[in-house]
């Protein structure tokens, strides 16, 4: 995602979600969430997706309130951890509830 700000992309709004405070903290996105503060402390999701999906959950209207006025979301997540497997269904279902057209971008662990 930084990458894509250093790009310039325009007409984008960038929203970055994280478990991980640390990881939140070096972002350069203007909108980010602090996923789960009272479930994992800001410490991530220990590669635990129920601790992912339940800190996504905790946050929920958050979430939603970032994915007012979108006609379209990309979800990018990295599978096989806990924050990206365990959230990103939350946040797609959030859109898909709103009837947003949502496109998921992932990466799968190798082994």
């Amino acid at each position: 995602v930084n990458n894509m700000i250093n790009a310039g992309l325009q007409g984008v709004d960038f929203v970055v979600a994280n478990t991980d405070a640390q990881a939140l903290a070096m972002s350069k996105a203007e909108r980010v969430i602090q996923l789960g503060a009272a479930v994992t402390e800001g410490l991530g999701a220990g590669a635990l997706p129920e601790v992912g999906q339940a800190a996504a959950e905790e946050c929920i209207d958050e979430i939603i309130d970032h994915l007012a006025d979108s006609h379209m979301v990309f979800i990018t997540a990295g599978m096989g951890g806990g924050t990206g497997t365990g959230a990103a269904p939350v946040v797609a279902r959030a859109a898909r509830d709103k009837g947003i057209l949502t496109v998921g971008v992932v990466t799968k662990p190798f082994q």
